[in-house]
């Protein structure tokens, strides 16, 4: 990952007390869409979500009604999550891979700044993108579902809040991605943390006692996701608490904050 920072929306020359977050923001985005990691991954983002939701919903279109086909649709945000969380460690441990970070911090002492700005182009892009293929893998999903038992209708209740949630919930994975590899730098760490967090966290607590899966479960990034990407909680949380959509992604959001600002903190110590 390297930008000439003097051509991608920072300015060497500009006095520092003026080059505030307007001017971060505008180098982040040049940044953001010069690399080639954030192509492949919204590449690979696009083909989880759309491919696995023809193929899961191809496979309902010519089976029995389902109770809740919109899970079946939405079935390939489960692996899109790691895509986009890729794409926001990326963001900011591949300057530190190329060591293109020192030229960053050089412009913009502020590490506050560097890594808000980050926030803002990745929650930004994450939210855009994580819209457009929510309506856009419903579209064609309940396009291959029509005429069939399971079709469900754009107008139906909890659709519309499906559609939109799932969007936030992507841009929410982005910035806990962007959020550890702020505070550990290293590609392979923070993706590896990631996944960890996302899926090897939920098969520990899974095999824990009831009554520590009862007091957990309804906090890992996973299970919030379940809850989102369907019209009603999956039957596996039948005997297990779980938020309700809209407070799963208030704590996700939680998430994000904390680890941003854990990490913005650590660079202020580090990174001198």
């Amino acid at each position: 990952m390297s930008v000439d920072v003097t051509q991608s929306g920072w300015s060497i020359d500009e006095p520092r007390d003026r080059a505030g977050l307007r001017h971060a923001v505008a180098g982040e985005w040049t940044k953001f869409w010069s690399v080639r990691s954030t192509s492949w991954s919204l590449v690979a983002l696009m083909v989880a979500t759309i491919g696995l939701g023809v193929l899961s919903t191809h496979a309902l279109s010519s089976g029995p009604a389902t109770l809740d086909p919109i899970r079946r649709i939405f079935v390939g945000f489960n692996l899109g999550q790691f895509a986009i969380g890729v794409l926001g460690v990326l963001v900011i441990s591949a300057e530190y891979g190329t060591g293109q970070i020192r030229s960053t911090l050089s412009v913009m002492p502020r590490r506050s700044v560097v890594v808000a700005a980050k926030a803002i182009v990745m929650g930004g892009v994450g939210l855009v993108v994580g819209e457009i293929l929510s309506f856009v893998t419903f579209l064609v999903g309940d396009a291959v579902l029509s005429g069939s038992p399971s079709h469900v209708a754009f107008g139906s209740p909890g659709v519309l809040r499906v559609l939109i949630e799932s969007g936030v919930y992507l841009a929410l994975l982005g910035l806990i991605g962007l959020g550890i590899a702020t505070v550990l730098h290293n590609s392979a760490g923070s993706i590896a943390a990631f996944a960890g967090v996302v899926l090897v966290l939920t098969l520990l607590v899974s095999a824990m006692p009831t009554f520590l899966v009862h007091a957990v479960s309804r906090f890992l990034p996973a299970n919030i996701g379940a809850t989102v990407f369907a019209l009603s909680p999956p039957p596996r949380f039948a005997s297990v608490p779980v938020f309700s959509p809209l407070t799963g992604l208030i704590v996700l959001a939680v998430y994000a904050a904390v680890l941003l600002g854990a990490g913005s903190l650590l660079m202020s110590r580090r990174d001198t």
